[in-house]
């Protein structure tokens, strides 16, 4: 996708593979793809009067909620910091954003057949968690595509606040436990206090300082 930005293709172009020799996740990390998940990317083309092109990862863990709650009839579905959507308590999807020129690649894996084995984590598929059991990733991807130009329109029309606040009410709840460690290591740890207008994660340690996290892995309870 990557290689076609910079050939001429433009907004809204989506590509899926049936399945991945490479996959990867965030901080390069392998992201298993047998076939029958969905693995797709798509294009954004960056224009001066938008938000900040980091903050598409909040237009596209709104978009993968709306298309997966679409397809769930549980109420058990929610984000967490700052891309990541669980079923359940169980991861099911990644995103990761990469530039290419002056567009910005969005890269969505969803277990939607299978719930791959991840050393150190349980993950759940859509076929597991109840949905259609003929629910084929090239079907998903339809209702994906449509909640994702949706939800980039408001955050073109409405701007990263309205885009936030989706964001958060379909977050854990104000007050949840969760863990972290800063840039030296050291654990830290809290209650989810919502985000800032640009997007960091608050977190209010015990003491009551209330910090913002703007990069890390967030770990809840």
């Amino acid at each position: 996708m990557k290689a076609r930005v910079l050939n001429g293709a433009e907004e809204g172009l989506w590509l899926r593979a049936e399945k991945q020799s490479g996959g990867i996740g965030r901080l390069g990390r392998k992201w298993e793809s047998p076939e029958g998940n969905l693995y797709c990317s798509t294009i954004v083309t960056c224009r001066r009067e938008d938000p900040a092109p980091s903050t598409l990862s909040f237009v596209a863990a709104v978009a993968v909620h709306k298309a997966i709650s679409a397809h769930l009839s549980l109420e058990d579905i929610w984000l967490k910091w700052p891309n990541d959507i669980l079923v359940s308590g169980l991861k099911i999807c990644g995103i990761l954003l990469e530039r290419s020129g002056d567009a910005v690649v969005v890269g969505i894996g969803v277990n939607v057949a299978i719930a791959p084995e991840v050393d150190g984590r349980i993950v759940t598929s859509l076929h597991q968690a109840g949905s259609k059991a003929d629910l084929t990733a090239a079907e998903f991807l339809e209702s994906l595509a449509q909640c994702f130009a949706d939800t980039l329109n408001d955050w073109r029309q409405m701007g990263l606040v309205a885009i936030l606040s989706e964001w958060q009410k379909r977050a854990h709840p104000l007050g949840t436990r969760l863990s972290t460690s800063d840039a030296n290591g050291e654990r830290l740890e809290g209650e989810y206090a919502g985000l800032s207008d640009g997007g960091a994660l608050r977190l209010r340690k015990p003491d009551g300082t209330l910090i913002e996290i703007h990069a890390g892995d967030i770990d809840v309870g």
